[in-house]
């Protein structure tokens, strides 16, 4: 495999993202497909892809604060105390989100969403200026990969660009924490 820069490979992401593609690359947790939350045909691609059902929401990832509150109407305050205190990654489930793709949300509008603070993730966000989709790295129905080598060649084939920063990396990652949290600060733990 060749060596390629940090620099190199979030640009050759943000290439792909920026033209409706779909990359493969490493999150806050395991590894992730990932698209522009913005393009409607790029989400679409990643339900083709995965096999999945149409009706579930995918979670998107965002860098920051400011990023997050114009993903969603309202951040209750509980959210962001979870957020302060929470040693591991948690997906929070706000009431509604907006400025993405209506597919990504929920039959009742509500969106999940996670503030990164992993270095590639978080930088393609900030650079891309949009929230990026973040859905686990499988088929639908099959075990969720903890780390590249446990993603199906298949997949691997089937995106249009997997970046090379983390490949060699054996962490056993695991899925985030999600909480959904209501506009008016009732807390329901999901996973």
């Amino acid at each position: 495999m060749e060596e390629i820069s940090f620099e190199q490979d979030i640009k050759n992401c943000l290439e792909t993202l920026r033209s409706g593609g779909i990359i493969l690359y490493p999150t806050d947790t395991i590894w992730g497909l990932g698209c522009d939350a913005t393009n409607a045909e790029a989400v679409e691609k990643i339900y083709r892809l995965k096999h999945r059902d149409p009706g579930k929401s995918m979670l998107v990832l965002v860098d920051s604060d400011a990023m997050l509150e114009r993903t969603v109407e309202e951040v209750p305050e509980v959210a962001w105390q979870l957020m302060e205190a929470a040693v591991d990654p948690v997906t929070i489930i706000y009431d509604r989100g907006t400025g993405v793709v209506p597919s990504l949300l929920a039959a009742d509008g509500s969106l999940g969403v996670r503030v990164t603070h992993e270095d590639f993730s978080r930088t393609l966000c900030r650079r891309l200026r949009h929230p990026l989709v973040s859905t686990s790295a499988n088929f639908s129905g099959e075990k969720a990969p903890s780390d590249f080598r446990d993603i199906d060649p298949k997949m691997v084939d089937a995106v249009d660009y997997v970046a090379h920063y983390g490949r060699d990396e054996i962490n056993a990652g695991k899925a985030s924490n999600i909480i959904k949290i209501g506009n008016g600060g009732e807390v329901k733990v999901i996973r």
